[in-house]
């Protein structure tokens, strides 16, 4: 017997498992990071190059499942609907996110008392190269910036927004092409088999990439950074738990699904996102879990990778709280109406600066610079603690997209919601594809067609079940 499996359910016992290795891996990181800074610093390799192996796969995975979902629809207008109802659905949940920065801040007023001069603000190094790209953005630019310079260059750049162009208008493309692109969509099927393949040696690294990841980050900044900004981390960690577990949660409650078993069932990503700060190496997982739980594949394929980009709760929630706080810090007033005009500003902004790095502060300093009223260089107030809320951004914006793809996959009428319960619930569900076990036995030789090459010409052969020996 193997001892490394449970007898009960086959799987295999704690500590065998990913989860338990990265969550030792991020407390080991950060007692180094504390402990020893300097030694926690020198591993920042050994995290940048476990979340770049990943970033490498994001891309070819974004656009391979969309492609593949959208070509092997059968009706593309429920593409189009299904992607309609998707953005609509983000914007809804981004406004929801931003208001309760905005109630969150105006309630608390943190910023009060500050009476920082934004004349006297300096900015350098990485901070002033972030403010003037935002500085540079126009609000319209995440629109003409979504068609790409060339094919290759998304793929390079991670550029997830152009990507997802690029998977849509090839999708249908190969789609509208009927049976000449069969062999191009068994290509993508298959060749998509392959990257997660990879995928899957890439992620037995993911405890080193935590652990690396965590360690730096610690020693880097270190704890003394939470001092004097403390109250601001925990308002925005607060707001956050509260915008989850109320908005996220009602939206699972009203599916007649509990949004805490499904943190449960997600918990090698949370944790692996805990100890990155990113949350693009948990988007292979999250597609794959949720196709497993009875989410169609072109539904996943279109919702989770757009989410990636345009369903950014934890950054809708950051960047509306840091604005306010900015301005207050800084004394200058404002209004509810601009503070709602703000959010417009920010429904756009956001977008522009999705999977670039440093996209949070990018989109907050150009949400400051088309509004003109409160100044950008007030950023640098809070740059010092951007990486302790980092993590918290990814995890929310996770959480949301999990919860995003369930509610519009229901919304198609397309969830099978007992299916999806209980592989939340941890039972050992059969894969969608598997065939019945009881078919084996009781249903009759299939017919199986055979093709002749060369012709058109099509016969039948039954398929001869095994028969013990001495059945005869």
């Amino acid at each position: 017997m193997d001892h490394t499996i449970d007898s009960g359910t086959g799987r295999k016992r704690w500590y065998r498992q990913l989860y338990f290795w990265v969550l030792v891996a991020i407390v080991i990181g950060i007692l180094v990071g504390w402990l020893a800074p300097e030694t926690g610093e020198a591993m920042q390799p050994i995290g940048t190059t476990f979340v770049e192996a990943m970033k490498m796969l994001i891309g070819p995975i974004v656009f391979l499942t969309i492609v593949g979902g959208i070509a092997s629809v059968a009706d593309l207008k429920k593409v189009g609907v299904t992607g309609l109802k998707a953005l609509t659905y983000f914007q809804i949940g981004t406004i929801f996110a931003m208001i309760m920065g905005l109630v969150a801040i105006n309630i608390f007023r943190l910023g009060d008392g500050v009476n920082a001069d934004a004349s006297k603000i300096e900015t350098s190094g990485t901070a002033a190269e972030l403010i003037e790209k935002g500085e540079n953005q126009q609000w319209w630019e995440f629109l003409t910036h979504i068609v790409p310079g060339s094919v290759a260059g998304p793929f390079v750049e991670g550029d997830i927004l152009q990507i997802i162009f690029m998977a849509v208008i090839f999708g249908i493309a190969l789609n509208a092409v009927g049976k000449v692109g069969a062999p191009v969509l068994d290509a993508v099927q298959r060749l998509t088999k392959v990257i997660f393949k990879v995928l899957n040696f890439i992620m037995k690294a993911a405890p080193l990439g935590a652990f690396g990841a965590m360690a730096f980050a610690v020693g880097k900044y270190g704890v003394e950074t939470l001092s004097s900004l403390g109250w601001l981390i925990l308002l925005f960690y607060g707001t956050s738990i509260v915008f989850v577990i109320v908005v996220l949660g009602g939206v699972m409650a009203f599916l007649k699904l509990n949004i805490f078993k499904m943190f449960k069932h997600f918990k090698e990503e949370l944790l692996l996102i805990l100890g990155t700060s990113t949350a693009e190496p948990a988007l292979p997982g999250l597609m794959r879990k949720l196709e497993h739980a009875g989410v169609k594949k072109e539904t996943v394929g279109l919702v989770v990778p757009t989410g990636y980009s345009f369903n950014l709760d934890g950054a809708a929630i950051y960047l509306s709280l840091a604005a306010v706080y900015i301005a207050q810090a800084t004394n200058t007033d404002l209004t509810i109406g601009q503070q709602l005009g703000m959010l417009a500003v920010m429904l756009l902004t956001s977008k522009g600066a999705a999977g670039v790095a440093g996209g949070g502060f990018i989109a907050l300093t150009a949400t400051l610079s088309t509004l003109g009223t409160i100044p950008a260089a007030g950023i640098m107030l809070i740059f010092g603690i951007d990486k302790f809320m980092s993590e918290c951004r990814a995890l929310v914006n996770f959480c949301g997209n999990a919860v995003a793809t369930l509610f519009i996959a229901w919304w198609d009428k397309s969830l099978d919601v007992d299916r999806v319960r209980r592989v939340f619930n941890g039972e050992k569900v059969a894969p969608l594809n598997a065939p019945a076990a009881h078919s084996l036995i009781s249903d009759p030789p299939a017919e199986t067609p055979v093709r002749t090459p060369g012709t058109d010409n099509v016969t039948t052969s039954h398929t001869e079940l095994p028969v013990e020996a001495g059945a005869r």
